[in-house]
C-alpha cells in the first residue's frame, strides 16, 4: 500500500509540473489551444505511458485512471489562460519546477518498474525513460532535436536518481525512503548542472 501511495503520489505531482512545461513550449512555438492541450498531455504522461507498456502495466495509468489526463489538460489550460503571468516567472523557478518533475518522474518510474518485479538494472532505465520520455516526445512534435541529447546533465540525473531508488530498495530501505533519497539526488544534480554548466564529454564538430 505504502509503495503504491509514493508512485502515485510522484506520478501526479510530476504530472501537473510536467503538463506546465509542455504547455510553456507549445506558447513558446506558438502553438494555438489544442496544441498546447496535446503538448501538455504528450509531456506530462508520454514517458509514463511508454513505461507501463514496456513493463506490461497495461492499460497505462494514464489511461486508468482519470486523475492523469484530467490534471495534464487542466494544468495546460491554466498555463494557457495565465500566460501573460508565466512570462513573468523567473527562469530560475521554471529550471526548479522541471528539475523537481524530471525527480518525481525517475522516482516514480523506478519504483513502478521495481513493484512489478522488473530487474533492478531495467528498472532504473525505465526510472530515467519515465522522466525524460514526455520531453522527447515534446521535441519531436516540435520538430528539434531532443533536449535530453544535449542539455547540460538531464537525462543522466534522472537515471541516477532512479540508481538510487534501486540501490536503497535493495538495501532494505523504506520505499518512501528510498523516493525521498532518489528525488533528492536527482533534483541536487540537475539544478547544480544548470547552476555550474556542467555537462557530460562530447567531441568537437
Amino acid at each position: 500500500m505504502i509503495r503504491k501511495q509514493v508512485v502515485l503520489a510522484a506520478d501526479l505531482a510530476g504530472t501537473v509540473v510536467f503538463a506546465i512545461e509542455g504547455a510553456n513550449a507549445a506558447i513558446r512555438a506558438g502553438l494555438d489551444l489544442l496544441g498546447v492541450l496535446v503538448l501538455s498531455f504528450m509531456v506530462a504522461l508520454g514517458g509514463g505511458v511508454i513505461r507501463d507498456l514496456l513493463i506490461g502495466a497495461t492499460p497505462p495509468s494514464a489511461m486508468r485512471d482519470w486523475r492523469y489526463p484530467a490534471l495534464a489538460f487542466a494544468a495546460g489550460l491554466v498555463t494557457f489562460l495565465l500566460h501573460l503571468q508565466m512570462q513573468a516567472v523567473p527562469t530560475l523557478l521554471l529550471t526548479t519546477l522541471d528539475a523537481a518533475g524530471l525527480a518525481l518522474f525517475a522516482v516514480a518510474g523506478a519504483e513502478k518498474a521495481l513493484d512489478f518485479g522488473i530487474n533492478p538494472f531495467i528498472a532504473m532505465l525505465m526510472g530515467a525513460m519515465t522522466g525524460c520520455g514526455g520531453g522527447v516526445m515534446r521535441d519531436i512534435l516540435l520538430a528539434r532535436v531532443p533536449m535530453v541529447l544535449v542539455a547540460d546533465i538531464y537525462a543522466s540525473a534522472a537515471l541516477l536518481g532512479a540508481c538510487v531508488v534501486v540501490v536503497g530498495r535493495r538495501l532494505g530501505c523504506p520505499p518512501a525512503v528510498a523516493a525521498v533519497l532518489g528525488f533528492i539526488v536527482c533534483f541536487a544534480l540537475r539544478m547544480a548542472a544548470v547552476q555550474f554548466g556542467w555537462q557530460l564529454p562530447r567531441l568537437a564538430g
